[in-house]
C-alpha cells in the first residue's frame, strides 16, 4: 500500500480487561509490582503486534497508561503537588496516590481532581499548578515505551499530550497568575523529551492538541505559534499535530501555519472541514484524514470515506495523504469477534458494527482501496461493506411506528411541572418532614463479590429467578437496615440488582442491544460496557417498581426511586448515527417519564433522575451549545414533569464544570441537585453562588473514588464553606457519587462521619 496509515491510540485495558484485574489485585495487596508490570508489558506487546500485522504504518506508543495519560504527563514533567512529597521514593505509589489518594502508614493525602476528557465519558486527572511551579523531566515514559517496542522489532510513533493542551486542562491552585504563563518553564522539558526520543531512534512523534478544536482567544493562538516554532526548530522528529472531536474552523489558519510535518483532522465529527484545510495547507505538510470513527461502534461507510480520500488525494497527491482513525481508539471496545451471544447482540445488528480491532482493519483496507491498484481482498471487502451498509439502512429493526406516533404528540405541557419550585418545596417539606441539612446518598451501595456472583449464576442458569430475587431482597433489607442504623434521612435501596446505571435500563428498553465484552475505560481500572442504541426506544414494561416498593415497605423513612436520565443514557451508550441524537434522546425521555409516573403511583415520594453526563455532552464549540442544552433540558423535563407537586425530583451530576451551563441546569427545575464538590474543595459551588441557584443542592462532602475515610471535621469544614455562600435551608449532605465501587467497611465509616457532621451543622 502506498498510502500511509495511522492509529492515534489503542485501548489499553486488554482484550479481557487484564489491566483492570491486575491493578485492583495490586491495590488490594494480592499482586506484586512485578505482576502488574508484567501484565502491562504484555498488553503493550499485544497491541503493537496486532497493529503491525494489520499493516499499520504509524503505530502509537506511550498511549498506554495505568490510569490516565494526563496524569502520566504530570508525573513525567514533575508537576507533583507538595502534599505527595512523602511518597516520592516509590514512583508507582506516588502515581496511584495522585490518582485516588493515599491513607496508610500515617500518611493521609487526598486525590487530585478528576473531570471529563472534553465531551467523552473518559476521565482525566486535572494537573495542579502553583505560581512558582517548576518542571523537570523526572521520567521519559515515551522514550522508555518506544525502546520497549523497538526491542520487539516494532518501530512506533510516540504520543504526547501537547504542552498547550496540557496547561489549559490544568488548574491554578493559588491566585495571582495564569497557568499559560508557565509555558516558559514547561517548554524546555518538552523539548528535552523530544530530543531523547530522537536519540533513541524515533522518526515521528504525535502531539495531541485537541484544544485546537475549541474556541480559543488570540493569546492562546500566540502561545501556539511560540510553542510550535520552538518545537519545530528544536527537533528533527516529524511532528504529527493531532486535533480531534470537532472542526479546526477558525483555528485552521493557525494550525496550517505551525509548520508541522503532519496535520491530523477529525473527519467524523467534522466531515466537511477537509475542503477548507486542504485549500489553506502550506508547503509540503501532509494531511492525516481521520475517517474511521474512534468513538462509536458502527462500521465505516467505505464509499463515503473513499470520496473524501480521493478528493484530498486529487488535490494534494497520495504522498501527502495518511488514512487514520478520527481519534484514539481508547473510546472503542476491543474486538467484535469476542461477541458470541446472539440473544443480546442479534447477528443483523452485529454485522453493522466494528470495534477497535476491526477499525484498525478498516484503516488498512481504505488505504488499500485508495491505492491505484487495490488488492482483490480489498475489493471484496468493499463489496461486503456496501451490502452491510445498505442492510442497516433498510432494516425493519431500526423503526417503531408507535414510538414515532407518540413523538409527534409531544406538546410544551410535557416539559412543565404543575407549579413553580417555590410552591412545590413548601408542599414537599410538609410531606417529607426532613431536618435541616438532610442526609442521603447518591444511590448505589457496595456491590460485593458475592452480589456480583449471584448475578453471574442467575445469567448462567445456576440459580432460579426466585432464588436470585430472594437473595437480592435480602441484600436490599441489609442495606436499608444499615442506613437506618447509621441515621441517614432519605434512604436508597442500594441498586444491588443493577450491573450498570445505563446498561440496567437499556436491557429493559426496546431499541437496545448489548455486548458481552464491549468494555471501554472510564478512568483507572473503571471500565464500562455501553449499550448499543440501534433503533427507536420505548419502555415495554415497568423497570424498577418492584425493587423500590419492596425497599420502601421495609422502612418509614422515604426511599428514593433511582433512575438514569435520558441525557446520560444517550451519552453513555453507543448511539445510532442514522438520525439526530436529539431525537433519540427525546424517545428515551418518554420512556423514563412512564417509569417516573408509575413510581409516584406506587407511593414513592422522592425520585432521583441522574444526569451525570449532561455537561459531558456539551459541544466543544460555543456556536453549537445552545441547541444541545435546549434539547437536554427539554428531555430531562419531559422525563420529570408528569408528577404532582408533592413528589420531590432529585438529579445528580458529577465531575463537571458548571459555570457555562448553570442557567440551563436551573432550567431543568429539579427540586434537589447533588453534585461533586469534595475534590475541588467546594470550588464547583461558585457557579451556583454567582447564579443565585434557587432550588435545593447537595454539594458532595467526600470523594467516593478514593478509598480514604474522611473525618467528621473535614466534612463539617466543607459544608461550612458551602453554608457561607448558600442558604443552609437549601443544603443537603451527601457523598460525591454512588458507592458501588467501595467496600462496606470504608462506606459505613464514611457515612457515620457524614451523619455526625450533619448533626454538628444542625447544632
Amino acid at each position: 500500500m502506498s498510502l500511509k496509515t495511522n492509529i492515534l491510540g489503542y485501548p489499553r485495558v486488554g482484550a479481557n480487561r487484564e489491566l483492570k484485574k491486575i491493578e485492583e489485585a495490586y491495590w488490594a495487596g494480592k499482586a506484586s509490582k512485578e505482576d502488574l508490570l508484567k501484565v502491562a508489558a504484555e498488553i503493550r506487546r499485544s497491541n503493537w503486534t496486532l497493529q503491525k500485522e494489520a499493516g499499520i504504518t504509524l503505530i502509537p506508543s506511550n498511549d498506554f497508561s495505568f490510569y490516565d495519560q494526563t496524569l502520566d504527563m504530570s508525573l513525567c514533567v514533575g508537576a507533583i503537588p507538595e502534599r505527595y512529597n512523602a511518597l516520592r521514593n516509590d514512583r508507582l505509589d506516588l502515581y496511584f496516590a495522585m490518582a485516588h489518594g493515599f491513607q496508610k502508614n500515617g500518611i493521609d493525602v487526598t486525590a487530585m481532581e478528576m473531570t471529563k476528557w472534553f465531551d467523552t465519558n473518559y476521565h482525566y486527572i486535572v494537573p495542579e499548578f502553583t505560581k512558582n511551579q517548576e518542571f523537570t523531566l523526572l521520567y521519559n515514559k515515551a522514550a522508555e515505551e518506544f525502546k520497549e517496542a523497538l526491542a520487539l522489532g516494532i518501530k512506533t510513533k510516540p504520543v504526547l499530550i501537547g504542552p498547550v493542551t496540557y496547561l489549559l486542562l490544568g488548574k491554578e491552585k493559588e491566585k495571582g497568575f495564569s497557568r499559560i504563563d508557565l509555558i516558559d518553564r514547561l517548554l524546555p522539558v518538552y523539548v528535552e523529551m523530544l530530543k531523547q526520543l530522537e536519540a533513541v531512534g524515533a522518526e515521528y512523534v504525535q502531539i495531541d492538541e485537541p484544544i485546537l478544536a475549541t474556541d480559543i482567544n488570540e493569546d492562546i493562538k500566540d502561545l501556539y505559534r511560540k510553542v510550535y516554532a520552538e518545537i519545530v526548530k528544536s527537533t528533527k522528529l516529524k511532528v504529527i499535530l493531532a486535533t480531534y472531536f470537532d472542526s479546526l474552523a477558525d483555528n485552521t489558519d493557525l494550525a496550517v501555519d505551525l509548520n508541522v510535518s503532519v496535520l491530523h483532522i477529525d473527519l467524523v465529527r467534522a466531515p466537511q472541514q477537509w475542503k477548507d484545510v486542504v485549500a489553506r495547507l502550506k508547503g509540503n505538510t501532509v494531511l492525516s484524514l481521520g475517517v474511521v470513527d474512534g468513538r462509536n461502534i458502527w462500521k465505516n461507510d467505505f464509499v463515503q470515506s473513499l470520496e473524501i480520500i480521493e478528493g484530498v488525494k486529487h488535490l494534494l497527491g497520495e504522498d501527502r495523504v495518511i488514512i487514520s482513525t478520527s481519534c484514539s481508539l481508547l473510546h472503542s471496545p476491543f474486538d467484535l469477534e469476542n461477541e458470541k451471544n446472539e440473544k443480546s447482540l442479534p447477528g443483523e445488528v452485529k454485522r453493522w458494527m466494528a470495534f477497535a480491532r476491526q477499525k484498525v482493519a478498516e484503516v488498512a483496507t481504505l488505504a488499500d482501496l485508495a491505492d491505484n491498484a487495490p488488492s482483490e481482498k480489498a475489493k471484496v471487502a468493499l463489496q461486503n461493506n456496501i451490502v452491510d451498509i445498505e442492510n442497516r439502512r433498510s432494516s425493519g429493526l431500526t423503526n417503531n411506528a408507535e414510538v414515532r406516533r407518540r413523538m409527534a404528540g409531544i406538546t410544551p405541557d410535557f416539559a412543565r411541572r404543575n407549579s413553580p419550585f417555590a410552591t412545590r418545596i413548601q408542599v414537599q417539606r410538609k410531606v417529607l418532614n426532613l431536618p435541616l441539612f438532610p442526609t442521603t446518598t447518591i444511590g448505589s451501595f457496595p456491590q460485593t463479590v458475592e452480589v456480583r456472583s449471584w448475578r453471574s449464576k442467575f445469567k448462567k442458569g445456576e440459580i432460579t429467578k426466585v432464588e436470585y430475587t430472594n437473595l437480592l431482597k435480602g441484600e436490599i433489607e441489609k442495606t436499608i437496615r444499615k442506613q437506618e442504623e447509621i441515621g441517614l434521612d432519605v434512604l436508597v435501596h442500594g441498586e444491588s440488582e443493577r450491573n450498570d446505571m445505563v446498561e440496567y435500563f437499556g436491557e429493559q428498553l426496546s431499541g437496545f442491544a448489548f455486548t458481552q465484552n464491549g468494555w471501554v475505560q472510564s478512568y483507572g481500572s473503571r471500565c464500562v460496557k455501553p449499550p448499543v442504541i440501534f433503533g427507536d426506544v420505548s419502555r415495554p414494561n415497568a423497570m424498577t417498581i418492584d425493587w423500590i416498593t419492596y425497599a420502601q415497605s421495609l422502612t418509614d423513612k422515604p426511599v428514593k426511586g433511582m433512575l438514569t436520565g435520558p441525557v446520560t443514557i444517550l451519552q453513555w451508550s453507543f448511539v445510532r448515527n442514522d438520525q439526530p441524537r436529539a431525537v433519540t434522546m427525546k424517545q428515551i425521555a418518554l420512556a423514563i417519564r412512564d417509569e417516573v409516573v408509575d413510581l409516584e403511583k406506587a407511593g414513592i415520594k422522592v425520585i432521583q433522575i441522574d444526569e451525570p453526563a449532561i455537561r459531558e455532552g456539551l459541544p466543544l464549540r460555543k456556536r453549537d451549545r445552545k441547541a444541545y442544552l435546549d434539547s437536554a433540558v427539554e428531555a430531562f423535563r419531559i422525563s420529570a414533569s408528569g408528577v404532582k407537586d408533592e413528589t420531590q425530583i432529585h438529579t445528580h451530576m458529577c465531575y463537571s464544570e458548571f459555570n457555562d451551563i448553570i442557567d440551563h441546569i436551573a432550567m431543568m427545575d429539579a427540586d434537589v441537585i447533588t453534585i461533586e464538590c469534595a475534590r475541588s474543595q467546594m470550588e464547583l459551588l461558585d457557579a451556583f453562588v454567582k447564579f443565585k441557584y434557587p432550588n435545593e443542592i447537595g454539594p458532595g462532602v467526600y470523594d467516593i473514588h478514593s478509598p480514604r475515610v474522611p473525618s467528621v471535621d473535614e466534612m463539617v469544614a466543607l459544608m461550612r464553606k458551602a453554608a457561607q455562600v448558600i442558604n443552609p435551608a437549601q443544603l443537603w449532605v451527601n457523598p460525591d457519587c454512588g458507592l458501588k465501587t467501595r467496600g462496606w467497611a470504608e462506606t459505613e465509616a464514611s457515612l457515620r462521619n457524614m451523619v455526625e457532621a450533619a448533626k454538628k451543622l444542625r447544632g
